[in-house]
């Protein structure tokens, strides 16, 4: 196999400029250039990814940091991070937290130990000020999906409270009045936005005061909340619920389904995301679509932008908007 020595020697050049040739690091001549791309194709030789990364003083290599990788919403951001990535001659290291603060923390610091050039990041336990700021230091690094108040980063985010406000409106306008909000983990910005839409637009349409639940951003937390209460959706104190994800409205039709409740007759239910399985439930689900395609590549070409010097890592935010998507698990309300 032939060294890069070699190809020095079959292009009567110095290494030091066959290794300025390949990485385009400083100028040489385009004569000289073109010797020493004769001399490669000539000989076979391929210059190594780490020999080039040494050269150009990066890896090329994109950290995806994400919750739950199982949720087809993150496994969609994942493949629009990855299309631009390689698009723009980088790859991804992929790492999923399952929404645990220390295990997101440690994800954190191993990625950045990995010697990435930068990392895009959807939070799901995100760790503290002090704690982002010491695992990530000046290592570019973009917020996507889920905004982190305290983390002065590039942010690329959906517009979550006007979601919330969307999906109550209309379900006011369906003729509901008694609603049940089902939020994710406490922690998460996105999840806090869309409730607080929803219910500002629920209270000033005249909507009754919501029953509050939580799910946890997971089909069986959406599961368990309808167990939870289902006394009040059995005497239609509950006409109609909003859950803050797709996976817990999933969850939430299937325990309608085990309790001999139908949607929408008996109780409208409306998610956010728009993932894959909205659209094959049964039935299929009303919901908030996000543009996650448009997320991932739009926070992947920031993070490339930074760590090729055209931008800064700064406090930006980026917000893209939502789009209610009505199908067939809410209906007017019926007496």
């Amino acid at each position: 196999m032939a060294s890069i020595r070699d190809v020095a020697l079959h292009a009567d050049v110095s290494v030091t400029t066959v290794s300025h040739a390949i990485s385009g690091k400083r100028k040489v001549s385009e004569g000289v250039r073109q010797r020493v791309k004769t001399a490669m194709e000539e000989l076979g030789y391929v210059p190594s990814r780490s020999a080039q990364s040494l050269a150009q003083g990066r890896t090329r290599i994109l950290g995806l940091v994400v919750p739950d990788i199982g949720n087809g919403y993150f496994a969609e951001l994942a493949k629009g991070v990855e299309r631009t990535a390689i698009a723009q001659g980088y790859n991804t290291f992929l790492c999923t937290t399952g929404f645990d603060h220390a295990r997101e923390l440690s994800y954190l610091e191993l990625v950045r130990s990995r010697a990435v050039d930068g990392i895009v990041y959807a939070a799901g336990a995100p760790p503290s000020g002090p704690e982002l700021a010491r695992v990530l230091g000046n290592l570019p690094t973009v917020l996507v999906d889920e905004e982190v108040p305290w983390a002065p980063l590039p942010t690329f985010i959906s517009d979550n409270f006007e979601g919330g406000r969307a999906a109550a409106t209309y379900l006011l306008e369906l003729g509901h009045h008694q609603t049940m909000t089902v939020g994710g983990p406490e922690d998460l910005e996105s999840s806090a936005q869309r409730i607080a839409g929803f219910t500002q637009a629920w209270r000033d349409g005249g909507g009754e005061q919501p029953v509050i639940a939580s799910g946890g951003f997971t089909e069986k937390g959406g599961y368990d909340v309808v167990k939870a209460h289902l006394d009040l959706l059995q005497r239609k104190e509950v006409t109609c619920v909003f859950a803050a994800n797709d996976l817990m409205a999933l969850g939430i039709l299937d325990a309608l389904y085990d309790h001999r409740l139908t949607s929408p007759a008996d109780i409208s239910v409306i998610g956010f995301d728009d993932i894959g399985a909205a659209r094959y439930a049964r039935p299929h689900l009303t919901t908030i679509r996000q543009d996650v395609a448009a997320l991932g590549s739009s926070a992947t070409r920031a993070v490339i932008d930074i760590v090729e010097g055209r931008s800064e890592n700064d406090a930006r935010r980026n917000v893209r908007p939502v789009e209610l998507i009505v199908r067939d698990s809410t209906a007017p309300l019926t007496t």
